[in-house]
């Protein structure tokens, strides 16, 4: 079953699966035919998110347990609805010693039976790290934490494990025995504890004749798997049971622990280090040296080699189990973009899919090596799916660059709508103002026009910064293919990182899709050839044939029989894993905080340099969404996105007055100049970028109520202002904190939102209030025109929790907050109560008090239901743009939705604050004058007002009066008679 619209609910300790099973009612009152759940499978303790996946075997404890998610289930399905999961098959997290597999992997190295889970280079570039994995856990260099005490052998019931404050790492087995070097046998005359003592000595001999974690034949593999187990377990049993032995650990871990003032007796503790099959080191290292796959440069979420397929059995048991006994309807991917081959990952989930459903939740042999029954694999490899539907509602967090569409290969439904949020979001911004806009924030700031260099400069930082150890890697890769081939050998490495690292910051899209055939579509060919193009445009400098060499590594133009042809594909497909984590954080989390002209377009799937989209842009991809994926999600707001709907749509209002928002905004600098603080070093806090940011922040978020919510609200911004000076990395960085410059800023913003006394008014406060007074009016009006485009446009429309309501939360965690679910559920209780008794006098109502928020539920609850009530009108009913009359086609978006016999009509305002002529009403009535609103041939005569209850009717010209249209309510759906 297919979703009719979905509500994302963030899943944590504090909302668990009984809150959410509460909250059913309400969300199938608010019209909402599918849950849409964050990822619910065991993560790091206290996971606000739950991306952070340990094991996905497991419910996530903190949530509730398999029967309570069935619970959820049930009464979901109960109520006609649904449940669409988020599933992360990229990365895992491995801190804390909670990754049953990563543990494995760091006790036994190369010799794990999940060594070849993740993605880790077993023979990087520094010798040193040959058969380890480094771990930049430290937060000093390694020798002054270790001489410093700060690693610590600790035995918890009779096994030995390392310590490093929190974190606690396990030793190889066969290294044991060095924790007892030297270590004097206390004399005993006690026949047991002689016994003991001789069978440790025993078991120590045995340990250290363990085939070393280096091993790569296979029987001594084998052997170490069989044998490590057994000996730490009957190490582990004979310190339990004896307290000789207890004793004899007891006296070995003063002396391999060492002692501070004594640098030397640091030797044996650093030879037992040196033995393991990891390294530690600063967190700085990490970017140069790390040697595994990162979810971008998170340190604590490995790579997970998805396209192996003992991984893919290994980590899909229980999602099988979910699907074959029916507790969810659909899967949501996160980050594609990090899989090795995303079109392989999706066709195999859609067999496991179709498994679970005709064999159940345990496969029926024989099995492929992926764990679906063999026999799957010859109905999907047979079967032509473009332009049909796989069996399983699918979903992609895929970011489409301009002009970009899903590859055809994908078996998904479509993506998570962050291309619909940019879009709709684009309609309300007033192109006309770019170039004010622009001149205003270069007079503010100084800053350059030129977005696609600061992008092109923010990726290669990136590069330089937090990837330099993906890019040498690639750069060795390519070193070796380099040496072989005689017209390219005199090449140096040097140029080769440099052609590497400026073709991925000239990029246009965030990768390619090239598989493990060396298949390469149309499209990458030409995404590859352009990033070439551009990169050699940048660099007249370097030698054209040195691109042209990358260019041909890439593009594979070698003969598939050559004897490098696998180095040079491996190539390929590594290149591409790090062109997408160097455009998410290049130019999400980079450019879209240094370039700050108008923040209502700096998020994910957006451009700073955007500035407005046209109508007909919006119309054609609803259509284009129609025809290809009608059922990809449509969305506003999303955990990811940086300002909520809300907050942009307010922000949008400012498009409509540049010399005003010119005029307050320098006032507002000259105001609080003296209110900065100058730094020891002759700076002021915060730049003027920053301070321009922070004017836009507040102009988008000032809550309606200030006195009841300042000190929660200054403390909010806060944090915002923390994060987005940190992610700039202009004047500090998370790698480079500054806290004097925080506390700077922190100081600022608590003053500019203090509250004023009648001796000592706050002017800034008052000015602020007062100039976003009608932003925040006719933002509320851009809030519901954008809210009902997405429930009626072409594809799934989505709400994030608590949005229904307006809610102007910024980037997380702030947009993480808790959600009051009681206020919602009783404003919906009383409007569905008011509307049954008094519908007419209702509009009214909601517009005296539209800051509540009360007119936003009811838009939501009303176009939801309407949209579950008319399945088909919507997910296949045919899309027709409708225009008004000339003078006021600007403030119309509206078009018709018709099936068979049904039809619905929407209908929103645009740029209202100018249709107003910026005076605080509604753009209700006379407002619109005489304008018209065409309609087609064949339209309904009349239509009622889902909203209000109206009775709408053709003119003898075939159209609607649009001062008829908007007689009391803001925005329009109808619904033809």
């Amino acid at each position: 079953m297919r979703p009719v619209s979905t509500y994302r609910l963030q899943f944590h300790a504090g909302f668990r699966f009984a809150d959410a099973r509460a909250l059913v009612p309400y969300l199938h009152a608010l019209g909402v035919t599918h849950c849409y759940a964050s990822p619910i499978l065991q993560a790091r303790a206290g996971s606000q998110h739950g991306y952070d996946i340990t094991d996905h075997n497991l419910i996530n404890a903190e949530l509730g347990t398999y029967e309570d998610f069935a619970a959820l289930s049930d009464e979901l399905r109960a109520h006609d609805m649904g449940l669409i999961l988020d599933f992360v098959p990229n990365h895992m997290a491995i801190g804390h010693g909670t990754n049953p597999w990563w543990m494995d992997v760091l006790e036994n190295g190369p010799s794990s039976e999940y060594a070849d889970f993740f993605d880790i280079d077993w023979k990087p570039l520094k010798p040193e790290l040959a058969g380890k994995v480094l771990l930049p856990i430290l937060g000093d260099q390694y020798g002054a934490e270790l001489e410093g005490g700060k690693l610590r052998v600790e035995s918890t019931d009779g096994t030995l494990r390392l310590r490093y404050h929190d974190k606690v790492l396990p030793f190889d087995p066969q290294t044991l025995p060095l924790v007892f070097t030297d270590v004097r046998e206390q004399q005993t005359n006690d026949p047991r504890a002689q016994g003991a003592l001789a069978h440790l000595h025993e078991l120590l001999d045995e340990l250290r004749a363990l085939p070393p974690h280096t091993a790569r034949e296979e029987s001594l593999v084998e052997r170490r798997r069989q044998l490590a187990p057994e000996l730490k377990r009957r190490f582990a049993a004979l310190a339990e049971h004896s307290s000789a032995v207890r004793d004899h650990i007891a006296r070995a871990l003063p002396r391999i622990n060492g002692r501070v003032e004594d640098a030397r007796s640091f030797d044996p503790l650093h030879a037992l280090l040196e033995a393991q099959a990891y390294r530690l080191a600063h967190w700085r290292v990490s970017a140069e040296e790390i040697n595994y796959r990162r979810f971008f440069d998170v340190n604590d979420l490995a790579g997970v080699r998805m396209e192996n397929p003992r991984v893919f059995e290994a980590t899909h048991r229980l999602l099988r189990r979910l699907l074959a006994d029916g507790l969810i309807q659909g899967l949501r991917f996160d980050h594609p973009d990090g899989l090795f081959n995303p079109p392989q990952y999706f066709a195999r989930t859609q067999m496991l899919y179709a498994a679970s459903q005709c064999c159940g939740a345990e496969p029926c042999p024989p099995l492929g090596d992926n764990g679906i029954e063999q026999g799957m694999a010859q109905v999907f490899g047979q079967h032509e799916w473009t332009g049909n539907l796989a069996p399983m509602y699918a979903l992609v967090e895929k970011i489409l660059g301009p002009g970009e569409e899903l590859p055809t290969d994908w078996r998904v439904d479509g993506t998570v709508g962050y291309e619909f949020a940019n879009l709709v979001n684009g309609i309300f911004i007033q192109p006309r103002s770019a170039r004010a806009f622009t001149n205003l924030y270069q007079r503010l700031t100084g800053m350059s026009s030129d977005v696609d260099t600061l992008i092109y400069d923010c990726k290669k930082l990136i590069m330089d910064t937090a990837l330099s150890s993906e890019v040498a890697v690639l750069t060795h890769m390519l070193g070796e293919i380099c040496a072989r081939d005689r017209r390219a050998r005199d090449l140096t490495l040097g140029t080769l990182e440099e052609s590497i690292v400026e073709t991925i910051a000239c990029f246009p899209v965030y990768r390619t899709y090239i598989d493990e055939r060396g298949a390469i579509s149309e499209r990458d060919r030409g995404y590859i050839t352009e990033a070439i193009v551009r990169a050699k445009r940048r660099n007249p400098g370097l030698p054209a044939p040195l691109f042209d060499f990358l260019r041909d590594a890439l593009l594979l133009r070698i003969n598939p029989t050559a004897h490098d042809y696998g180095d040079r594909l491996y190539f390929a497909l590594k290149f591409q894993q790090l062109t997408g984590p160097v455009m998410a954080k290049g130019l999400e989390d980079t450019a879209c905080y240094v370039y700050n002209r108008f923040v209502s377009v700096n998020d994910v799937g957006g451009n700073p340099k955007a500035f407005g989209q046209p109508v007909d842009e919006f119309h054609r991809a609803n259509l284009q969404r129609l025809e290809r994926s009608p059922y990809s999600l449509v969305t506003t707001s999303t955990h990811d996105t940086k300002r909520s709907e809300d907050v942009r749509a307010r922000l949008n209002v400012l498009s409509e007055m540049p010399k005003q928002w010119s005029q307050v905004v320098t006032r507002w600098r000259r105001m609080n100049n003296a209110k900065k603080r100058v730094l020891p070093d002759g700076t002021s806090a915060p730049d003027a970028n920053e301070e321009y940011l922070l004017y836009q922040t507040l102009a988008g978020t000032l809550p309606f109520r200030l006195d009841e919510e300042a000190e929660d609200y200054i403390a909010r911004i806060q944090q915002y202002m923390s994060k987005a000076l940190h992610e700039a990395k202009v004047n500090l960085s998370w790698i480079n904190p500054n806290p004097e410059y925080v506390d700077a800023v922190n100081d600022l913003i608590a003053r500019l939102l203090a509250p004023g006394t009648d001796a000592r008014p706050n002017r800034f406060r008052e000015e602020l209030e007062r100039f976003t007074t009608p932003v925040a009016f006719f933002g509320a009006m851009n809030s519901l025109a954008q809210a009902l485009l997405k429930l009626t446009a072409p594809g799934v429309p989505d709400v994030y929790q608590g949005q229904e309501l307006f809610d102007f939360s910024l980037v997380d965690p702030d947009n993480r907050r808790p959600v009051d679910f009681t206020t919602r559920e009783r404003d919906l209780s009383e409007l569905a109560h008011r509307a049954s008794a008094d519908l007419s006098g209702l509009p009214d109502d909601l517009l005296r008090d539209y800051h509540d928020g009360r007119i936003k539920l009811w838009t939501t609850q009303r176009a939801l239901a309407f949209r579950r009530d008319h399945k088909q009108l919507f997910s296949a009913g045919a899309y027709r743009p409708l225009y008004g009359a000339v003078e006021k086609t600007e403030h119309l978006i509206a078009f018709l939705r018709t099936h068979e016999r049904q039809s619905a009509l929407v209908a929103v305002p645009r740029f209202s604050y100018t249709l107003m002529r910026g005076e605080m009403r509604a753009p209700l009535g006379d407002a619109w004058e005489a304008a018209e609103l065409a309609l087609p041939p064949g339209a309904a005569p009349e239509f009622e007002n889902v909203l209000t209850g109206e009775i709408v009717r053709q003119t003898p010209a075939r159209s609607l009066l649009c001062r008829e249209l908007f007689a009391r309510f803001p925005v329009a759906l109808l619904r033809g008679l």
